[in-house]
């Protein structure tokens, strides 16, 4: 276990380190920061710990202005001898908050805390992380053919891609209008569904792209495109309306 101490009072710090040892001779702190300013810095420079040990007052301020300065999400035990900042405490990452004087037995229960619900956590995200590698990445741009030259057009700058007269077509956000070579099914298998959703049989819309969604008969939406000019109504298919919705929410 990989431990950040952030303590502004020397005897405070080497009492948490012979703590950490009788505990469990394992654990590796890897560093004792003193101030607001340093830990900003050494956050900026750093691999994030696995867990922080931190007081809450420190030389140059209080602990909450280094998260405000960094992205933090490493879990923290708070060790300081205020009560008075628990609640805004467990808003930040708390595994557990210990009053001073620091007492073994409560140092042990906290770290045994953190090991059941974090550890659980880091193999969730190590899970996902070769899970996500495992999926083929998102196309980021679509080559176009026009007469004799080729053009790339990236995926951020597609309004949509639709079906016309059995043809595949995209358009893009200046309201141009080229054919590709892919059809609808394996261009959703290919384009990021975070951002576009395929609206219909026919459509699939970009998220940027949307000006207006305007309802329509019979329980059915109207998506209006930037720059779509065209006579025929880009509508949301009645079984794609709820997933519609919930996309379009999120």
């Amino acid at each position: 276990m990989r431990i950040l101490i952030i303590e502004d009072e020397q005897p405070a710090s080497d009492k948490l380190l012979r703590l950490l040892d009788a505990i469990d001779p394992a654990i590796e702190v890897v560093d004792v920061l003193r101030s607001v300013e340093q830990a900003i810095n050494w956050f900026l420079q750093h691999p994030p710990p696995e867990l922080i040990l931190m007081d809450i007052q420190l030389e140059d301020g209080i602990c909450f202005e280094i998260f405000e300065a960094c992205e933090i999400r490493t879990p923290v035990i708070f060790t300081t001898a205020y009560d008075t900042y628990t609640l805004k405490a467990f808003k930040i990452n708390s595994v557990d908050y210990l009053l001073k004087p620091i007492i073994q037995l409560e140092l042990k229960q906290a770290l045994e805390k953190f090991k059941v619900f974090h550890c659980r956590y880091l193999d969730y995200i190590r899970l996902e992380t070769v899970i996500r590698h495992l999926q083929p990445s998102v196309k980021e741009r679509f080559l176009i053919k026009i007469g004799e030259h080729y053009k790339s057009i990236p995926t951020s700058c597609i309004s949509c891609f639709y079906v016309r007269e059995r043809c595949n077509f995209l358009m893009t956000d200046a309201g141009k209008h080229y054919p590709i070579d892919y059809s609808l099914e394996k261009i959703e298998q290919l384009i990021d569904s975070g951002v576009f959703f395929r609206v219909s049989r026919n459509f699939i819309v970009r998220y940027p792209a949307i000006r207006d969604i305007i309802a329509y008969s019979s329980s059915r939406l109207k998506i209006i495109l930037e720059n779509w000019k065209d006579q025929e109504d880009i509508l949301v298919s009645r079984e794609r309306v709820n997933a519609f919705k919930k996309w379009i929410d999120i």
